[in-house]
């Protein structure tokens, strides 16, 4: 039987192999059932080409809110203190995370158990539920409103996954143990709860960021010991994992002159560093953790100025373009830590690497927790990042 949404669902499913190739005939199946409009408001929010949002209305017009519900780009449902805080994800997206997933491996044996962590509108947990079968699938969302409209949604398309209200980093143990463990949010280290709750030989797959730049897919296999170890994808940049006390970590003001500033001049710019190209910034955030970037084009302090500070310390650093060379960049830096320094490093070490790609970077979980990052190129495996010390209870 013909749907209502069929023609739009088999374009987007077009769009979608156009651009991450032929799917599999389950998930190409789920795609064209799971009618994606019935999980978005009334009102969505697109961008506008100039980083920010528009608004489209259903009401206003139901035509251009249709073609958006099945164009394949990432839709705001949420906004929060003028903040996006939950939105519908680019379905290609959310295609190659279940790939990831192996939910249709042939190798193995169907996954029995699956926790989704974000329910966000509640459309990934109904393709999982159409791949699965309902009875197989828990969905997790901290916002109880967020869980509510989620569960509505998904009884509106005609599927009843288990939805729980809880913090996702603690997981959910009373559906434990999982086979699989897919967020729809960015985290920047693997929570212990997550390992905890999965089965050996199960698989964990969630984007990730960092404080430097928000990119990547990380997909792990669970070890027999109760570890991980699985590598990087390059693709997806999904908003972060928000907690109950979610309160995002600011520099400490400095204390004192008891770290004096350094100035200097450097020959690495600041676009080299933050200017866009994911790789470079994908390694950067692994390497200097804790440094945040802005841009200042004011023209007060400079032409234009890089601006740094450190979410751990009082430490900061400020790279001036004077609008005339491009050979050297003023540098001002001060705090425990010497952030530019840092950063310069991390850079010329990549460089150094050969610049590799996001998909050449590993990363291995202790079962306490640990991690241990690792670029593989041409001249060998090289640690980007290690913890020193294992994590504890999280």
């Amino acid at each position: 039987m013909t749907t209502p949404h069929a023609a739009f669902a088999e374009a987007l499913l077009c769009d979608i192999t156009d651009l991450i190739g032929e799917l599999p005939d389950t998930y190409a199946r789920a795609l064209r059932r799971v009618p994606r409009h019935l999980f978005l408001p009334d009102r969505i929010w697109l961008r506008d080409g100039d980083g920010g949002y528009r608004p489209c209305d259903r009401t206003q017009d139901p035509d251009g809110w249709m073609a958006a519900a099945y164009t394949d780009t990432p839709l705001v449902t949420q906004f929060t203190d003028d903040v996006p805080t939950s939105s519908a994800s680019m379905p290609s997206m959310v295609l190659r995370t279940l790939l990831l997933a192996g939910l249709d491996d042939p190798a193995a044996s169907p996954p029995r158990r699956v926790m989704e962590l974000g329910a966000g509108t509640g459309f990934h947990a109904a393709l999982l539920c159409e791949l699965l079968g309902e009875r197989a699938v828990t969905t997790l969302e901290l916002d109880p409103l967020l869980a509510a409209q989620a569960e509505r949604n998904a009884k509106t398309a005609g599927y009843a996954p288990e939805v729980v209200v809880g913090d996702a980093a603690l997981g959910w143990p009373s559906g434990a143990p999982y086979d699989r463990i897919v967020a729809t949010f960015s985290v920047d280290r693997l929570p212990r709860a997550w390992l905890q709750q999965i089965t050996s030989g199960g698989r964990i797959v969630t984007p990730w960021t960092s404080t430097w730049c928000c990119y990547g897919t990380l997909a792990l296999a669970v070890e027999p010991d109760g570890g991980a170890r699985g590598r990087f994808h390059a693709f997806a940049s999904f908003m972060p994992m928000r907690r109950p006390d979610d309160t995002r970590p600011t520099p400490r003001p400095a204390q004192g002159d008891a770290f004096p500033s350094q100035t200097g001049t450097s020959p690495v710019s600041p676009w080299q560093v933050a200017g866009g190209d994911l790789d470079a910034e994908f390694h950067i955030g692994l390497a200097v953790p804790g440094a945040v970037y802005a841009w200042d084009t004011s023209g007060v302090h400079a032409p234009t100025r890089l601006h740094i500070t450190d979410t751990t310390s009082s430490s900061w650093a400020t790279v001036d373009y004077d609008g005339r060379q491009a050979h050297t960049y003023a540098f001002t830096q001060a705090g425990p830590r010497r952030l530019w320094d840092e950063i310069t490093t991390a850079y010329t070490e990549w460089e150094a690497l050969g610049r590799p790609g996001t998909d050449l970077y590993r990363l291995q979980v202790s079962p306490l927790g640990r991690h241990h990052i690792t670029v593989h190129t041409a001249t060998g495996e090289h640690t980007v990042r290690e913890d020193r010390t294992e994590t504890g209870p999280r």
